[in-house]
């Protein structure tokens, strides 16, 4: 709960999840519990449903995901990001080695995310051999000024380890469970790029260096772009995922803003709603088949708004002259105030008059797609 940059630094945890693509946050608690749950359980923040355990006692890293398997809140396979540390990394291409080595049926039940670091004494350092982690060096004055590979709080694991685990018993992952799996080979690790942002807060020279470099190290150029029509072929009202078919280059425009650090954002009228031919939850299933379809090719959408609103809606309670009814640049603007963009690179792509009329009033450059290949027009415009 500690905070960094006016929010609570474990709010910046659950956007990255949810970013990419995560519907279900579990925030697993102990000391002072009580006000996690109270500041976020039940809560939904950018499209994910946050629900937060009150371990019992202190039972350790494993202990306490053991209790959480315990009350069912474990997947088959899960993502686990430590709560005093923060990468810039895309957890959809995390995801995806996961997946690779599934398929392989390779026998790996862990994959951690490594740093490199100039100094990884301070951490203590992870050694790997051809795709798998091979040992751990602990933080000692010997290797002070030594770089390396360090742990960079973020893993997938499986499920089967945490049930191996007693449910009543304290146990640490980084002492008992990991060492065990290094020692089988069943623990891969996956480097992150080059240069990534890295921050660990738990130490108080780190915690303030955090407040001055954060929310620049966060701002960048945003691609916003309209749904029907743009992104997907425009069949009229919709909605059904089963229709869902990209515009040519679509999904490889995504992938293009997100390897080039941009923010991808969505805004898109959704009249349908008021005029009573689906509900938003139609909406959101049509938005979850799209992320699906981008996952597989290691791309994702960091948010998507919708305007369910119409002044002619024959469902009353969606009939009004929304500010975020495109042309008002309303959704756009929602956008700018949450999230840390960079106004001047930034660029809303659309297929209709509206689309670019919300641009100019919303401060962005517009650019209007005339068909062919979106892939060729981003390329075109990125900064």
């Amino acid at each position: 709960m500690l905070p960094v940059a006016g929010r609570p630094f474990v709010e910046y945890l659950i956007l990255e999840a949810a970013r990419y693509g995560f519907k279900r946050v579990t925030l697993l608690a102990g000391r002072f519990g009580e006000q996690v749950q109270e500041a976020y359980d039940g809560r939904v923040i950018n499209g994910a449903r946050v629900d937060v355990i009150i371990e019992p006692e202190p039972r350790g890293t494993g202990g306490a995901l053991a209790y959480a398997h315990a009350l069912g809140a474990l997947d088959p396979a899960f993502l686990l990001m430590n709560g005093d540390s923060w990468i810039d990394m895309d957890l959809t291409v995390f995801v995806q080695n996961w997946n690779a080595y599934q398929r392989e049926e390779s026998g790996v039940f862990a994959q951690i995310l490594l740093q490199s670091v100039p100094d990884s004494g301070r951490y203590g350092a992870v050694e790997t051999a051809q795709g798998r982690v091979t040992g751990f060096r602990e933080k000692t004055p010997e290797r002070a000024g030594q770089a390396g590979q360090i742990n960079a709080g973020v893993y997938i694991l499986s499920r089967a380890v945490i049930a191996e685990i007693p449910t009543e018993q304290a146990c640490s992952l980084e002492a008992e469970v990991f060492p065990r799996l290094v020692a089988a080979g069943q623990v891969a690790g996956v480097a992150a790029p080059d240069g990534a942002y890295f921050i660990d807060i738990g130490l108080p020279v780190t915690y303030a260096q955090v407040q001055d470099e954060f929310v620049a190290q966060r701002t960048r150029p945003a691609l916003f772009l309209d749904r029907d029509g743009t992104l997907n072929v425009d069949r009229g009202y919709t909605h059904d995922p089963a229709t869902l078919q990209w515009q040519p280059g679509a999904r490889a425009a995504i992938k293009l803003a997100n390897d080039r650090g941009y923010y991808v954002f969505v805004v898109t009228n959704q009249a349908g709603v008021a005029r009573g031919f689906y509900d938003e939850d139609a909406v959101r299933q049509f938005h979850d088949a799209m992320q699906a379809d981008l996952a597989q090719i290691g791309a994702h959408i960091d948010a998507l708004e919708w305007c369910p609103h119409h002044v002619d809606a024959t469902v009353e309670a969606y009939r009004k002259d929304c500010p975020r009814r495109k042309p008002a640049p309303g959704m756009i603007n929602d956008l700018l105030a949450f999230w840390p963009v960079d106004m001047a690179r930034s660029l809303m792509i659309g297929d209709a008059e509206t689309d670019m009329a919300a641009a100019k009033a919303a401060g962005i450059t517009g650019v209007h797609y005339k068909g062919g290949s979106l892939h060729a027009l981003v390329l075109d415009h990125l900064k």
